[in-house]
């Protein structure tokens, strides 16, 4: 049988309004991964650099 991966659903908050825009799964099996990526904000109208939080 296959192990159980432990993956848990985050958001992604915009740096600069704040809010959370996207929702993604990540793998925390080898501890809390710190992410940052620029993707597109509703609310500013252009990419923006979004950081991982959790609810």
């Amino acid at each position: 049988m296959a192990k159980a991966i432990k993956r848990e659903y985050v958001w992604l908050e915009c740096k600069e309004c704040g809010d959370r825009n996207y929702r993604t799964e990540v793998n925390v099996q080898g501890g809390a991964p710190k992410l940052e990526l620029m993707k597109y904000c509703k609310r500013e109208r252009k990419h923006t650099l979004h950081k991982l939080r959790r609810k």
